[in-house]
């Protein structure tokens, strides 16, 4: 699923027990300017369990993340509950409809896509893209999952890299974090 956020990419990977999410670092400012080519927008999160990925505005995706990692402690770190509290709390609260982020988080079990309308989805085939370039990176990732025997962590990055050669708004500064 890719998002209308200009400005990152981020892809996600699960394959042979092993989940990697990757992200680029360029922030972009309005449509003309690279602000930061090395934003690091992939982080862990719950005593290093959690992993999630954001694109989107940077403060409404640093935002968003907080208040993920909120319903992680309330929820004792589980991902779902946590997601879908999230999703809830997304879709009824007045200033946080107005956040325009998405964001990526896996656990050891799950990855899920947290969208800016309060959904909560499983992705198919264990592969999640979002941002700018999201759509470039799921073709590829799928392309190199179809095709390859590489590791979830080399499938994530080299979707990425693929994305950054296509879309202005993606740069080849990666973050990869496994699980």
């Amino acid at each position: 699923m890719s998002s209308p956020f200009k400005g990152t990419t981020i892809c996600a990977v699960k394959r042979n027990g092993e989940i990697a999410i990757a992200g680029d670092g360029q922030v972009t400012m309005g449509e003309h300017t690279i602000f930061k080519t090395t934003a690091k927008k992939v982080r862990r999160v719950f005593n290093n369990e959690v992993v999630v990925g954001f694109a989107g505005s940077v403060a409404d995706a640093f935002a968003l993340c907080e208040r993920f990692e909120e319903q992680l402690q309330k929820t004792g770190g589980n991902l779902e509950k946590a997601a879908v509290a999230l999703a809830q709390s997304w879709r009824g609260d007045q200033a946080m409809r107005q956040l325009e982020s998405m964001m990526i988080a896996a656990n050891k079990e799950k990855l899920l896509i947290l969208s800016g309308t309060g959904e909560v989805i499983d992705p198919d085939e264990g592969i999640a893209a979002i941002g700018s370039g999201g759509n470039y990176a799921l073709a590829a990732a799928r392309a190199l999952m179809q095709n390859t025997d590489l590791s979830a962590k080399d499938i994530a990055e080299k979707a990425l890299r693929i994305a950054a050669s296509i879309c202005v708004y993606t740069n080849d500064h990666i973050t990869v974090e496994t699980l």
